[in-house]
């Protein structure tokens, strides 16, 4: 009887830990499917900050889990300020990066 406990107790044991093998395992591929829902989100948000500046075609646009960094030269400084507004604007934007130039004359 004490031996079919043991066998019991031991079999149990081993099942539990390769459950939680398991688990562990799958947190990789978990963290990888967030990581590609998040370069979606981001090329998602880009996308939506291109459409609100589709008059500035010589902006730039890329984003990284929410911050949105424009690029490229423009007219004047007035808009530059226009398109960090307007991209600012666009909902899920956490924050604005300008690497915008003015165009010299």
């Amino acid at each position: 009887m004490r031996k079919t406990n043991l066998i019991a107790t031991l079999l149990t044991a081993a099942a539990l830990g390769t459950a939680s093998f398991a688990a562990v395992a799958a947190d990789p591929q978990q963290d990888a499917a967030l990581a590609g829902a998040g370069a979606t989100t981001d090329a998602a948000l880009a996308a939506k900050v291109k459409a609100a500046l589709a008059d500035q075609k010589q902006i730039n646009v890329s984003s990284t889990q929410g911050v949105v960094v424009l690029s490229g030269t423009v007219a004047n400084t007035d808009v530059g300020t226009k398109a960090i507004q307007a991209a600012s604007a666009v909902a899920g934007v956490k924050e604005v990066k300008s690497e915008l130039t003015v165009a010299s004359k």
